[in-house]
């Protein structure tokens, strides 16, 4: 990621003041997405959402300690990290797809040379959408999983190998609830059945190689967002591509450092936003977060549609946002005092906050795909779904 503007509203030349008005009110109309619809979770389920615990352990936790190594593309430690994030899921959650996205391209630091890119796909249908292409529509989550290539021996614990292992743990956190919520749908022949599953998406060649320009970053992502939009759906899809199937795009990063401050960044997804600093505010007050930072970790559940400014922040959403798609960005601001240094590693990872942000966002994945307690499910969707219903269970 990188501290620069990014804006992706096109204007004329002296028509900025008629454009800024044209994308206020765009905003404004976006804003009040009814959101009446989504039902939190009891204040029961919320306190046994499980915190990772020794999974995230700098030493031999299961999901965090094997990717606290250099990860640069194409090098051994990349390829030690795809097989760990893959044996994860093949080993504990078989029922989710693996698929691979990869692409080449050249950079500054390798000349002509074409260096390989591999996205990673982990994705969990419904059992009545599993296969049928472009039925469903996802929860997008996403961290990148590559760090960089200098200073020579970076780990980059914060950016985003924590981020990485916080997903691992949600998928899993949240599988036994989906089975018992589609089981129980099927159990009464599809009422109440929504075509909404979760996808985690681990991108490469986030960083820049030498310095962060539009082309020197956002390799895997900028590949992947043009694939999926020049991708066509079968023709009785529901989505016409798989840029199309994002019902939101929850990207982490720069997360694992005591006191974060994520803002909210845009109007379009702030009432997501708000759903999320409430599952915070709720967590605390019944004693589930370990972490005591000065202030919440989302502290701008309050702020008025008049406030909102483009982002400053270029990161992996951007050739996703710029194709239309819904975008979360979970990322701290001011960066973490550890950013881009030799200091982003594991020993300067703050455990407590790490596992507080496993926490809410598995609470938040919960919520967004309407999962009960019991694994019933009997409010609306976010947003509007199709329906359908197969004999299977996922």
């Amino acid at each position: 990621m990188n501290p620069r503007l990014f804006g992706s509203f096109p204007c004329l030349p002296g028509h900025v003041a008629t454009c800024m008005v044209l994308l206020l009110a765009i905003h404004a109309l976006l804003f009040i997405v009814p959101t009446t619809a989504y039902t939190e979770l009891s204040d029961d389920f919320l306190s046994s959402i499980p915190s990772g615990d020794a999974d995230f352990d700098i030493k031999d936790g299961k999901l965090l300690a094997p990717i606290l190594i250099p990860r640069v593309p194409g090098t051994e430690g990349q390829a030690r990290a795809q097989e760990h994030f893959v044996a994860f899921f093949r080993e504990e959650l078989p029922k989710w797809r693996v698929e691979w996205y990869n692409s080449t391209s050249t950079t500054p630091a390798t000349g002509d040379r074409q260096l390989p890119f591999a996205n990673l796909l982990f994705r969990r249908d419904p059992p009545w959408t599993r296969d049928r292409p472009g039925r469903a529509s996802y929860l997008t989550l996403v961290a990148h999983y590559d760090s960089k290539l200098k200073p020579d021996g970076f780990i980059g614990a914060t950016d985003s190998a924590a981020p990485c292992a916080m997903l691992m743990h949600v998928a899993r956190s949240i599988e036994g609830h989906l089975v018992r919520m589609w089981e129980d749908v099927q159990r009464r022949d599809g009422e109440g059945a929504k075509d909404l599953g979760v996808q985690i998406l681990l991108l490469d060649g986030e960083e820049a190689f030498v310095s962060w320009t539009d082309t020197d970053s956002l390799y895997g992502a900028r590949a992947l967002a043009e694939e999926w939009e020049n991708t066509v759906n079968p023709a009785l899809a529901t989505f016409r591509s798989p840029l199309g199937q994002i019902n939101l795009f929850l990207l982490l990063d720069l997360l694992g450092s005591a006191e974060p401050r994520v803002p909210s960044y845009f109007l379009t997804t702030h009432w997501a936003y708000r759903a999320m600093a409430r599952i915070e505010e709720r967590m605390r007050g019944l004693g589930t977060l370990e972490s005591n930072p000065k202030e919440p970790f989302l502290p701008e559940a309050n702020k008025k549609a008049s406030e909102f400014l483009p982002s400053n922040v270029g990161d992996d959403h951007v050739p996703f946002m710029a194709r239309g798609v819904p975008v979360l960005h979970i990322i701290t601001s001011p960066f973490p005092g550890v950013w881009h240094k030799m200091d982003d590693d594991g020993e300067h990872l703050d455990l407590p906050t790490v596992r507080d942000w496993a926490r809410i966002v598995t609470a938040f994945a919960l919520e967004w795909l309407d999962v009960k307690a019991d694994g019933a499910s009997d409010a609306t969707p976010p947003h509007p779904q199709g329906r359908g219903v197969g004999d299977t269970t996922g």
